[in-house]
């Protein structure tokens, strides 16, 4: 159970709540065009794309794609739109876009800033959440670093004109955040805080933090200590890995807690895999904690 389960079980629990909700996701290379997608699986979304699908009422999904952006961005910068659909027709013109790392990056961003533009007819947005499952955390930190990076070398036309609207709207508290989602163990936790360094650092709000998995702690002190008796007595038993994993849970909780400078969800561990799982923490956060409308990147140190 990673980000990708808990980004679907989100959008579940915010449709429940009556937000219209894209989810959506990052395609990290151009071998993942046509393959397969977990997030869309979770979703129950049958056709993974670049375009926006339905999936069910108040719930859309779609695959950020490179291409998809890079071709918005031109058809928003050529005075017509068959001129962007030709050039992007153009094997070379396709080679350089597929081999600047910059610019696929920058292919995702255009696309999903089009699509936080998108609205109905009464000019209210289309969605009222966008939910992102970024990929894991190199490729989200390139994706936080590239608006600065941008400016850098483009600071004017268009591209630094979308850079900048971008960038207000990433660096808005009241309309981004980002959820980093990690494991109660200590490797997870020491590359979420440092994730989250580097966010901060791009000066991204970041709106909490999301411990899964978390083991359920069933002793109280008394019974703890009687527990902790009987194995100094008797010798050591197989219980005793279950007391270190859970020692370590609440280690990796205290050390989280105590440098994450957002709040922190703890996620218990379930019984379940699949759509099942993302059915009942979508029910779990539902009784807990609904996300604001706002768009929301789901990062984590495991994907």
């Amino acid at each position: 159970m990673g980000k990708t389960t808990i980004a679907a079980a989100l959008a579940r629990a915010a449709v429940a709540s009556g937000r219209r909700v894209l989810l959506a996701e990052v395609e990290v290379s151009s071998d993942e065009q046509n393959g397969p997608s977990p997030l869309a699986t979770l979703a129950g979304a049958r056709a993974p794309g670049p375009r926006v699908t339905e999936v069910s009422r108040g719930l859309s999904f779609v695959r950020l794609s490179p291409i998809e952006g890079q071709r918005l961005f031109l058809q928003d910068v050529l005075p017509l739109r068959v001129m962007a659909d030709a050039a992007m027709r153009t094997r070379a013109l396709r080679r350089f876009l597929e081999a600047a790392p910059a610019l696929r990056e920058m292919g995702v961003l255009y696309q999903m800033l089009h699509l936080l533009r998108s609205t109905r007819p009464d000019g209210s947005p289309l969605h009222t959440l966008t939910i992102l499952d970024l990929p894991a955390t190199g490729h989200a930190l390139a994706l936080a670093a590239l608006p600065d990076a941008l400016l850098s070398v483009m600071p004017g036309g268009p591209v630094g004109r979308a850079v900048r609207e971008g960038l207000s709207l990433l660096r808005d508290p009241a309309l981004t955040g980002a959820l980093l989602v990690t494991l109660p163990e200590p490797l997870p936790v020491s590359e979420t805080l440092e994730l989250a360094t580097a966010i901060q650092r791009h000066r991204i709000p970041i709106t909490a933090g999301v411990l899964n998995r978390m083991p359920d702690n069933p002793f109280s002190p008394d019974g703890r200590a009687a527990v902790e008796r009987l194995l100094d007595e008797h010798g050591p038993h197989r219980g005793q890995r279950a007391l270190a994993q859970l020692d370590r849970a609440r280690a990796a909780e205290a050390r989280l807690a105590g440098n994450l400078a957002a709040p922190l969800f703890t996620v218990p561990e379930l019984p379940a895999v699949g759509t099942e799982l993302v059915e009942r923490l979508a029910t779990h956060f539902t009784r807990s904690v609904v996300p604001p409308e706002r768009s929301t990147g789901s990062a984590g140190a495991r994907p």
